[in-house]
């Protein structure tokens, strides 16, 4: 550790590990580590399970579970938009050739008291039971006019300024009822809460375009999910690092972060090691001091 690096990246979240990585492809000398046994941060996938028991203080038998080692423990769980743009990430740096997806086979919503699948292409729409047969060609004409539509070029827009209308306007305009209106909103766009209504239609046309472009991409499905766990993410980026020379080290505790002349950075110290750089990267919690929360 007593050496000189370009650049110390400390903590090895999905940020950490994809600056660290584009920094060793840039060919940077990056030293990376991180005051955990694992990588991931506070979005890791802890296995085995003793850890996770562990990480949380929390006494309990892990024998009626199974083996420990069979579980990946995803502590932020969250699917990948298969056309988003961390997917797209994924591929342009080739992070792609570590990793293992795994495509969400369906989506479902909870209607009055009945669970429904969403449905994923014309033959389900047509048998689901979500709409109305009515509703459904008023649904299929919003889905075209959303499919269309481009922000760049105001005649897709069709007397209708998504910048300045509300996603409710947008709604009434083709007639859509509630129950459609909620299926859009929750289980295409994502939103959490019907604030979106009262906002810019352009911000939900764009979420409604990348579900569907998601969902042509790979399958019946707009989700793909690590077969590992979200912790892959980060790992991913880290051999890509390695493979350029970065150097990793994890169970590392960060005991001062050295300042110079002028409150200038210039290493890091664990124990009785200081590792030199020009330029330290990291999550806030290795600088509580200097974090300012808005």
């Amino acid at each position: 550790m007593n050496e000189e690096y370009d650049a110390i990246v400390l903590g090895t979240g999905l940020k950490e590990c994809i600056l660290s990585g584009m920094l060793s492809v840039s060919g940077k000398k990056v030293l990376h580590i991180d005051r955990n046994k694992y990588y991931g941060g506070e979005s890791a996938s802890i296995t085995p399970l003793e850890e996770l028991f562990q990480r949380f203080n929390v006494e309990a038998s892990v024998e009626k579970y199974g083996r420990g080692r069979d579980w990946n423990v995803d502590l932020i769980p969250k699917f990948l938009m298969a056309n988003g743009q961390l997917v797209k990430l994924l591929i342009h740096t080739g992070v792609t050739r570590y990793l293992e997806f795994k495509s969400i086979e369906g989506s479902y919503v909870y209607k009055g008291g009945k669970i429904a699948k969403v449905p994923v292409d014309q033959k389900e729409a047509l048998a689901s039971d979500l709409m109305g047969m009515f509703e459904k060609r008023r649904f299929r004409n919003f889905l075209v006019y959303v499919q269309d539509f481009k922000e760049d070029d105001p005649k897709t827009w069709k007397d209708f300024d998504p910048s300045k209308s509300n996603m409710q306007a947008l709604y009434d305009k083709f007639g859509l009822d509630k129950n459609t209106q909620d299926f859009t909103g929750h289980a295409l766009a994502l939103f959490r809460d019907d604030e979106y209504l009262n906002e810019p239609a352009a911000n939900t046309i764009r979420r409604i375009k990348l579900y569907s472009d998601s969902l042509a991409r790979y399958g019946k499905s707009p989700y793909l999910y690590p077969m590992y766990g979200l912790g892959e993410l980060p790992q991913g980026f880290a051999r890509l690092s390695a493979i350029y020379g970065g150097t990793y080290m994890l169970d590392k505790p960060i005991d001062e972060i050295v300042l110079g002349e002028g409150g200038k950075v210039v290493g890091v110290r664990s124990g009785d090691e200081v590792a030199k750089c020009k330029q330290i990267y990291c999550d806030p919690s290795y600088v509580p001091d200097r974090v300012r929360i808005w």
